[in-house]
């Protein structure tokens, strides 16, 4: 086990728990050649450790659409603007950025403009906001929210695109299960048939039809320091209109990368990583995106704190 705290089957684990994130422990015991017990002792020190399996919505299949915002603040203001955003129901996360007076969130939104945010109303009016630029995403080509946490693993399955059909309708029992999920991805069926007052056959159906209709995913929060990953860093980069695919896919296979998407903006393209160090983000640029055809420039914001991760209820 390295200095991090995690070794070669903790993140086996992390690895497994993110292609599924409600998989039973026999099967993954199995597939890893260990016995189900030592995986029980695994995965109860990695939560002790902070690991959280949590279930999330994705936006785009709620009839919702999600918007970055990208603040620059006056400086002795970034975190008194930063936890106040962390505060309000309809943001997801919030960072803020090194140096202290930009900081990034997202929030999601009933209409495509954005025209029914008055976060966005209320932001442009705050004094303490010097600049404000929205992002709309028109495409996640990998990770459903900006959280860096277990980036080294591939999300559960891709979410559907944006015009995957008709938004899948909610009521109260769905939403209900989604609070409890949100709090742990791994409630079991009896837990969430008690908290959403439901059967347990009826809490299986409705599991598999808001998976199986792409609203609900699963994500491992994970701090990344303890396995040896200390710069967690977004880049923006403007992109060739006709390498925006190829290189939005580039950037999702590579296992560094948590996020990329395609967004409105100067900016088209922005991803979210985790580097061991300077210099490896540094090789990633010169090795990796460098050579990539359409890249037309890059630049990096390295994360200071993250104020709010992960925050998954539906409204």
């Amino acid at each position: 086990m390295d200095s991090g705290g995690v070794d070669r089957l903790d993140e086996l684990l992390l690895r497994a728990l993110q292609l599924d994130g409600r998989a039973h422990f026999s099967g993954i015991a199995r597939d890893l050649g260990v016995s189900e017990r030592t995986l029980g002792r695994r995965y109860r020190r990695l939560c002790a450790l902070g690991l959280r399996v949590v279930g999330r919505p994705v936006a785009s299949r709620l009839g919702l659409t999600r918007w970055l915002l990208r603040l620059h603040c006056a400086p002795d203001a970034a975190g008194t603007v930063a936890e106040a955003l962390a505060r309000r129901p309809e943001t997801s996360w919030v960072t803020l950025a090194a140096g202290g007076s930009e900081l990034y969130c997202a929030v999601d939104v009933r209409a495509a403009d954005g025209s029914d945010a008055p976060l966005l109303r209320k932001l442009s009016r705050t004094p303490q906001v010097l600049s404000l630029s929205a992002h709309c995403m028109l495409h996640v080509f990998a990770g459903a929210t900006s959280t860096w946490h277990a980036t080294r693993f591939r999300p559960e399955r891709t979410p559907p695109a944006a015009d995957s059909g008709a938004p899948l309708p909610l009521d109260a029992a769905d939403r209900a299960l989604f609070t409890e999920l949100s709090r742990d991805g791994r409630a079991t069926v009896p837990e969430l048939a008690a908290a959403a007052g439901l059967s347990p056959s009826s809490v299986r159906r409705r599991l598999d039809r808001l998976r199986d209709g792409g609203a609900l995913s699963f994500g491992v929060d994970f701090d990344p320091r303890l396995a040896g990953y200390h710069l967690i860093t977004r880049l923006w980069l403007d992109v060739s209109p006709a390498r925006l695919h190829t290189v939005g896919r580039a950037l999702a296979a590579d296992p560094r990368i948590a996020f990329a998407a395609a967004v409105t903006g100067d900016a088209n393209l922005v991803a979210s990583g985790v580097f061991r160090d300077p210099a490896e983000l540094y090789t990633y640029i010169d090795r990796d995106v460098g050579p990539l055809p359409g890249v037309h420039t890059l630049r990096t914001a390295p994360t200071l704190r993250e104020v709010k991760r992960l925050a998954l209820g539906v409204r």
